[in-house]
């Protein structure tokens, strides 16, 4: 810039601008991811859509990523609320506390131990083909994190349990099917049993041209296992601490398994704690909503 240009911008104007921008309210709305998709519900308390779950993203295999994560209070008020490390197979702190917890017998163990669980969630790209609550969503490729509930009826569609029944890829561009998303409330959790695939079609009526198109606008899902999205061993172990107790003690894992020889209670093939991921209609609905809650706290 040179000295003219500045003597012709010196006015208060353009620094006051720049003030009202610094000090204007945060506003709430911009902390919200706008890649992604979340069915609401209506008045009645039911919700209703149509999604269609897309193909791995170009350059990636798999057309879903898989995230365990712990978000509970504490005693001291504060919420751990993080992702955890057995995503990756690590040693977790809180998942080596609850082992221990669990291997004392006690039942009072046993249920805290439960109340830390882990939570299971997957995330896909999937395309809102009816959206009733908000139809400018309609047509658009979106991320959708979901849980185990909503996975096993993919599941289900690819590996069938009846002879009458044939195989469906959920997934797949001209051969998979339309999900009918469909949530009730049942003791005050989102329920999904009642959802279900439509008949196969093929998106766009299978014009490769709009499919490759829109192939290209689908969201990387290998970001969500991304070694950036985990933090690491002390930094989880700190942080639970802190939670449960206000106090700060860093060390290894081996520290805590010495004395804990039997499968973390996190495990899914731990005694008694199947409903590790099956507690509730959806643990992925359960997790977002300690997000919201601390979020607005």
């Amino acid at each position: 810039m040179s000295l003219e240009s500045l003597k012709r911008n010196s006015g208060l104007d353009k620094l006051l601008t720049a003030v009202e921008k610094e000090t204007a309210p945060i506003d709430k709305k911009s902390f919200v991811d706008e890649r992604f998709w979340k069915p609401e519900l209506d008045k009645t308390g039911n919700g209703y859509a149509v999604i269609r779950f897309l193909p791995a993203p170009d350059n990636e295999d798999m057309p879903w990523s898989k995230v365990w994560s712990h978000a509970f209070q504490g005693p001291t008020g504060q919420w751990y609320i993080e992702n955890s490390l057995t995503t990756m197979n690590g040693k977790d702190p809180v998942s080596e506390a609850n082992t221990l917890l669990w291997n004392t017998g006690n039942e009072p163990d046993k249920e805290l131990a439960r109340k830390r669980k882990r939570k299971l969630n997957y995330y896909s790209n999937i395309l809102v083909v009816s959206d009733p609550k908000h139809p400018e969503q309609e047509g658009k490729v979106k991320l959708f994190k979901y849980g185990k509930k909503i996975f096993d009826k993919l599941m289900e569609a690819m590996q069938p349990q009846f002879e009458d029944e044939s195989p469906v890829n959920p997934f797949d561009f001209w051969k998979g099917a339309n999900f009918k998303l469909k949530i009730r409330k049942v003791d005050g959790y989102w329920n999904y049993d009642k959802s279900e695939f439509e008949k196969p079609s093929a998106v766009i009526d299978g014009d490769d041209k709009k499919l490759e198109e829109l192939w290209h606008q689908q969201y990387s899902l290998a970001e969500f296992t991304s070694a950036t999205n985990f933090k690491s061993y002390d930094e989880l172990k700190e942080r639970f601490d802190r939670v449960i107790a206000g106090t700060t003690t860093v060390g290894n894992a081996a520290d805590l398994t010495e004395t804990a020889p039997a499968p973390s209670v996190d495990s899914d093939t731990a005694p008694s704690v199947s409903s590790d991921t099956t507690s509730s209609d959806d643990d992925g609905e359960n997790a977002m909503s300690y997000f919201e809650k601390l979020a607005q706290e």
